[in-house]
């Protein structure tokens, strides 16, 4: 009945382990940079015209919070994560119709239903990899220099971004029922996921487009109010566990009525 889940889990394990690989690297970068360049913080940030802190939602760049929030999470995490997420969602059935794999599966005693939730639980690999790598590499990143996270916070930050990774991952498993060519899905969905990260942050400089903001899955994750503020929207992300609840019933219900 665990079949099709070990066995995308097992696919998962490497590209998880050189995403922590990668991000291990860039705070070693950005961390080597922060002293050197604190007391200059004022200077650099006067340097930024005001809609590129609301855009990134950049705050306190003097502190390690701050710093790692806005050089780290706002964007790589944030952005890049998610449309790995959306990517690989993309692919997780569209794949399998593609090279034909899916009628061999489908040939053993296995519900269409099933196949979906099987290959989309696979996603945990990625999840824990990144949940459970990245924090202990920044806190040990940032005692390395002599400054230290709220462990607490640190681990907010994460957790919290669970159901958003999730929501990115729906948008690529709706597209990988609905688009046969793996390529197309995969492009549509990182291309959505990049599009609806940029519409929220427009949205947040300009009032006038702030509703529809309110649209995008970004919203409901801000990054620098946890690590800088410490303020915990579980709301918020009730909202996005939700929105992705929603969009996996969909791809469960499109798939089972598809004729492949």
């Amino acid at each position: 009945m665990t079949a099709i889940l070990r066995v995308e889990s097992r696919k998962r394990v490497r590209g998880s382990v050189i995403l922590v690989a990668v991000f291990a690297l860039l705070s070693a970068l950005y961390f080597s940079m922060f002293p050197g360049i604190q007391a200059e913080m004022d200077v650099i940030e006067e340097a930024f015209p005001a809609y590129m802190f609301d855009l990134f939602q950049i705050e306190e760049l003097h502190t390690i919070e701050g710093f790692i929030a806005a050089e780290i999470y706002s964007f790589f995490w944030v952005l890049l994560v998610a449309i790995y997420f959306a990517y690989v969602g993309a692919g997780l059935i569209s794949s399998d119709v593609r090279s034909r794999k899916m009628d061999l599966t489908l040939s053993n005693p296995v519900s269409r239903e099933s196949v979906v939730l099987q290959k989309v639980a696979a996603l945990w690999v990625p999840l824990v990899a990144l949940n459970v790598g990245v924090p202990i590499i920044v806190y040990v990143g940032a005692l390395a220099i002599g400054e230290s996270f709220d462990p607490v916070a640190l681990a907010m930050v994460h957790l919290l971004s669970i159901p958003y990774l999730l929501v990115c991952a729906g948008i690529g498993v709706v597209l990988s029922v609905v688009v046969d060519h793996p390529r197309t899905a995969r492009a549509v969905a990182l291309t959505l996921v990049a599009v609806l990260w940029l519409v929220d942050g427009v949205s947040r400089v300009d009032p006038d487009y702030e509703r529809i903001g309110a649209l995008t899955p970004s919203r409901y994750y801000d990054q620098t109010a946890i690590l800088v503020h410490e303020e915990y929207a579980l709301g918020d992300a009730g909202i996005l566990l939700a929105a992705f609840l929603a969009l996996l019933a969909v791809a469960v219900c499109v798939f089972a009525r598809r004729d492949i």
